[in-house]
Parts: C-alpha cells; sequence; structure tokens
C-alpha cells in the first residue's frame, strides 16, 4: 500500500502545538454538511470509531505522538481513488474540532491517485 493521506508542514506545526495542550490526536472526516465535510481533530479516543469507519493511516507528526485518520465507509466510496493532505487555513472551523480556537482550521486538498497507487492500494 501506498499513503492515502499525508500531512502539510502547516498541519505538522498545529498538531505539534495541539497535542501539547490536548495530548495525542486523531482525525475524522465524515463527509456531512457544513463543517462535517472538514477533517475533524480529536483528542485520541474522544471520536468513538466503528464498523462505518475507515482507517485511511496514522500519520508521522514531527515530534507529535502519531495520528490516526479515519473516514466514514461512505465517504471513502466517494473518494477512494484520492489522495488526500491535511492542510491549514486562515479561518474558524467547527467547535467540535480542537484547532477552532487558534483562529484556522484544518482542510482537506486532494488530488487523483496515479494508476500507480491505486493498483498498490487494491482499487485496481
Amino acid at each position: 500500500m501506498t499513503s492515502k493521506v499525508d500531512l502539510s508542514d502547516e498541519a505538522i506545526a498545529l498538531i505539534e502545538k495541539l497535542e501539547k495542550r490536548h495530548g495525542p490526536l486523531m482525525f475524522h472526516q465524515s463527509g456531512g454538511c457544513c463543517d462535517g465535510s472538514a477533517p475533524m481533530c480529536y483528542p485520541a479516543g474522544e471520536f468513538i470509531t466503528g464498523d462505518v469507519d475507515v482507517l485511511l493511516g496514522t500519520l508521522e507528526a514531527g515530534s507529535a505522538t502519531p495520528v490516526e485518520f479515519w473516514m466514514s465507509a461512505s465517504q471513502y466510496e466517494y473518494w477512494k481513488h484520492t489522495h488526500l493532505t491535511v492542510d491549514v487555513v486562515p479561518g474558524r472551523g467547527s467547535g467540535f474540532s480542537v484547532e477552532a480556537p487558534e483562529g484556522v482550521r484544518f482542510l482537506i486538498r486532494s488530488r487523483m491517485m496515479t494508476e500507480d497507487e491505486l493498483v498498490a492500494n487494491g482499487i485496481l
């Protein structure tokens, strides 16, 4: 398998900062409306995942504890052909995501996977 999701340098820096305040972190992307379509960052284990979620990867985040990135299975069906990068932009995201008070929010940048990546990930 190749990576399905990565972190930008800005995301790594923010995760390192947030982990100092909240402890180890995790992401979940639901694909719901409004802020639900953005990656939500929670203290690890605060958002309970289950059979309706897919673990896309465990991301190295600089000096922070590795961060799991989960996505709802229904959203994954739409996005399984894309490679995702968690990035940071100015603005206020959801009040449920731990970066909300920082004046920035996480967002997803995506690109279509190459044919080699699709094969390596068992999609083709």
